[in-house]
């Protein structure tokens, strides 16, 4: 049975208590956008109530949402119009009428935090704070699904089995879609994004990969993570690896090992500082937990490790990120990933170029501590992960500034 039309549920309104049509209309107007009453979700009736009412309408806040809650309860949709008076929609718009927005924002996301219609981060993808259409159509796919199984009892609002559920939406083929599927189109979504966001010059650069990173790219048979498993399964042992006073490896370590200290110390300093699968403690380098979860997984190590070649140095500017990112597309073109060709790219300012030429030898440290490059190119295996590390970057989140 289609849901009432809006017209006919504010002309019913405005006869039965006029004082409420007004708000109601300006809410419902916030809320649907013009599209029909069916198509609200609870997220949507939520993310209404606790961040836009109170940081974009203006008025009386508390009697807009009575209004729309009896317009709402009008509708037959009951389950939303208790929203609508509900003790946490009070208190958030207290909270943000008295202890200003940064608080309400904050008790906003802990009550959409608790509904469980907000669909969780999973291992094929995090959700963007700043989402195209693709990405909104795939959010809201899953956050109604998700909010299907809560009212039918299947789920509850902390069960574990949200991420299964939203993994399936994402991953199942949708007739609505052709077919595809809602990880598909996001994928290709930021990709072309990626592909498009930085000027022609980038644009010349990065366009001719769009089609290479679609899928993910597979680890080669000789991934050259000997140096790097060895080192986990050492700080795995009790005790960990031994380091010397100054912190470095022990020679017993050094003594033990297949590989120069040089090339161990470089394989360390990757491990450590970008992917965080060791740690110091006092004199020991023990393995973390993600390190110990990597180790048992061939295809999970090596898209870390590739991570780890665009990973950002701590406390890096942004240019430096990019210059790293335009030299690895050079690279992966089989080009020379000169200084020149790089600034061209990036338009970088003069005072700029020393910070461009440091970024460069940082990514020539990190590509030797793996063996991925040879007489100034990549090896075989060094351009899957060149390729494995941009797919990465291309499809990670969009994130405000300042979100972490």
């Amino acid at each position: 049975m289609p849901a009432p039309d809006v017209a006919a549920l504010l002309s019913e309104l405005e006869r039965s208590e006029p004082d409420y049509a007004e708000h109601a209309r300006s809410a419902i107007d916030w809320l649907t956008g013009g599209e029909p009453l069916e198509t609200i979700t609870e997220l949507n009736v939520c993310e209404f109530l606790w961040y836009t009412l109170p940081t974009k309408v203006s008025g009386d806040r508390a009697a807009i949402a009575r209004a729309l809650g009896r317009l709402l309860r009008l509708g037959g949709l009951e389950r939303y119009a208790e929203l609508c008076s509900s003790a946490t929609t009070t208190q958030i718009l207290r909270t943000y009428a008295r202890s200003g927005e940064d608080a309400g924002v904050a008790a906003y996301q802990g009550a959409l935090d608790a509904t469980g219609v907000l669909p969780p981060d999973v291992p094929e993808l995090r959700w963007s704070s700043i989402m195209g259409p693709e990405e909104l159509g795939a959010h809201g796919a899953c956050s109604a699904a998700l909010e299907l199984a809560i009212v039918s009892g299947e789920l509850t609002a902390c069960s574990p089995g949200r991420e299964a559920l939203t993994r399936h939406w994402l991953t199942a083929s949708r007739p609505e879609l052709g077919g595809d599927n809602w990880l598909h189109r996001v994928q290709g979504e930021r990709l072309n994004r990626w592909v498009l966001g930085r000027g022609a010059a980038w644009r010349e650069l990065a366009q001719p990969f769009e089609v290479h990173l679609h899928a993910p790219i597979p680890a080669p048979a000789d991934d050259r993570l000997e140096a790097l498993r060895w080192l986990l399964r050492m700080g795995c042992q009790p005790g960990g690896i031994p380091l010397t006073q100054r912190h470095n490896l022990a020679r017993s370590v050094l003594a033990e090992s297949a590989w120069s200290g040089s090339d161990l110390a470089a394989v360390r300093e990757v491990a450590q500082d970008l992917m965080g699968v060791l740690r110091r403690a006092g004199r020991r380098l023990l393995t973390t937990s993600a390190g110990k979860r990597l180790l048992e997984d061939r295809d999970l190590l090596w898209e870390a490790a590739a991570s780890a070649l665009l990973a950002p140095s701590s406390g890096e500017q942004g240019f430096r990120a990019s210059a790293r990112e335009v030299a690895l597309l050079l690279l992966a073109d089989n080009s020379p990933a000169d200084r020149d060709r790089v600034t061209e790219v990036i338009d970088c300012e003069e005072w700029q170029i020393a910070e461009v030429e440091a970024t460069l030898a940082e990514l020539e440290r990190r590509l030797d501590a793996f063996g991925l490059r040879a007489g100034g190119r990549l090896t075989p295996a060094g351009r899957s992960a060149a390729l494995a590390a941009l797919r990465n970057h291309a499809l990670r989140p969009r994130q405000y500034v300042n979100m972490t």
